[in-house]
């Protein structure tokens, strides 16, 4: 029989212990700010360091710990899980965001570029969820939520590429957007798998949302109903939706976060 995953009163995850990668700044420091809002403790996990977050977190009334891994390479996402656990806990959430942006031509995407990009977003995706999920299955069940894109879906979203650009180019580059589909693929697979535990798997996928990362490419705005870019505010919203037991009856689903783009 399929377990039924109770983590708290929907919206409220006191008690809970919540693991977000990229948490350094931009999506994942207000996914890690707004989880510690609903009375999670968070584990701010980045290949630079997170303590800035983490003290915002505690300014706050909240306890926060900083991390600092690869999580590329398989030791690391094991150490960030154990560390996590040991410091906090347990783990009850794991929010996968780190990635790294790429907006090369095909011709101009090296095998090195193609590599690393794959390599943090799809393959720490995958390595994240290996490490986190067995502590979650002891526990009785959790929450992941990765963090896709629409370029994962449609190969890109439209743009303008700097003040230069004629015409919006529509693109990130083949790295990305290929990478970013592979977490929607991972995410379904992971949720037919680990469903019948009690551990949920969703993924959200952002258009255009202002952030350092995406500076010096102009998203071409008025294809969407909803004419602005989106805030790492709107994801983190969509985030603690998926991890509260308000979706205690989603599993599987990409959660798009576009302005009305697609529509």
């Amino acid at each position: 029989m399929t377990r039924r995953y109770q983590p708290s009163r929907s919206g409220d995850l006191s008690g809970r212990v919540a693991l977000v990668t990229g948490a350094a700044r931009g999506i994942g420091r207000a996914i890690a700010l707004a989880l510690a809002r609903d009375g999670a403790d968070v584990a701010c996990a980045d290949l630079r360091s997170a303590e800035d977050t983490v003290a915002s977190v505690r300014r706050a009334g909240g306890r926060a710990v900083a991390i600092r891994a690869d999580i590329s390479r398989a030791r690391d996402a094991r150490r960030m899980v154990e560390t996590a656990v040991r410091r906090l806990g347990g783990l009850h959430i794991l929010v996968n965001n780190a990635g790294i942006a790429h907006r090369d031509s095909l011709d101009a995407t090296r095998e090195e570029t193609w590599d690393r990009v794959v390599d943090v977003i799809l393959k720490g995706t995958f390595l994240c969820c290996q490490a986190a999920v067995p502590v979650m299955r002891r526990r009785g069940g959790g929450k992941i939520v990765n963090v896709a894109s629409l370029s994962g879906l449609i190969g890109g979203v439209p743009s303008r590429r700097g003040s230069r650009a004629r015409r919006p180019s529509g693109r990130t580059g083949p790295a990305y957007s290929a990478a970013k589909g592979g977490v929607i693929a991972l995410t379904k697979w992971l949720a037919k798998d680990l469903g019948a535990g009690g551990i949920f798997v969703n993924a959200v996928a952002p258009a255009g949302v202002d952030t350092a990362m995406t500076r010096g490419f102009r998203y071409d705005t008025s294809r969407f109903p909803i004419a602005r870019m989106g805030s790492p505010e709107d994801v983190a919203e969509a985030v603690r939706f998926l991890v509260s037991d308000a979706s205690n009856y989603i599993t599987g689903q990409v959660l798009i976060l576009d302005g009305g783009g697609l529509s």
